[in-house]
């Protein structure tokens, strides 16, 4: 019974580390992007804001799945690891937002959100998911 207490503990303190790396995960897109994010997708139905925030946050679940997977036996030091590797995972999906913003002509983030369908934002989703693919491989 200790065990499944402890993993429930443990579990918790992951899945709640989580939730704040996705959410800061929310925040990071909503400050690259003009406009309020969650108006953009939730009353206005902007499909390109809902797919750019959707392959931020399964990066940012992928790679904290895998440090969790791969994790220390030892739990305080694999929760700062997790921890670490999320944050590391933000800071290169902005970067690489960045690069791409810096190589395309106009401004990435009023692309992104424009109400018609831009191809841009598949480029955008796809860094997203390569970032966070490479970040999830150093880890392992």
């Amino acid at each position: 019974m200790e065990d499944i207490v402890n993993g429930l503990g443990r579990s918790a303190a992951y899945g709640a580390l989580g939730v704040v790396l996705l959410t800061l995960g929310i925040f990071l897109v909503d400050a690259l992007t003009p406009g309020k994010l969650g108006r953009q997708i939730w009353e206005e139905r902007n499909r390109n804001a809902a797919l750019l925030l959707s392959s931020a946050l399964l990066g940012i679940g992928g790679i904290v799945f895998t440090s969790i997977w791969t994790t220390y036996n030892d739990f305080g030091k694999g929760l700062v690891s997790t921890a670490a590797f999320g944050v590391l995972g933000l800071v290169m999906m902005a970067v690489a937002f960045l690069v791409v913003d810096l190589v395309t002509p106009g401004k990435l983030g009023e692309t992104l959100v424009q109400d018609e369908p831009h191809p841009a934002v598949w480029v955008t989703a796809s860094c997203n998911v390569a970032v966070a693919a490479i970040v999830s491989a150093s880890i392992a």
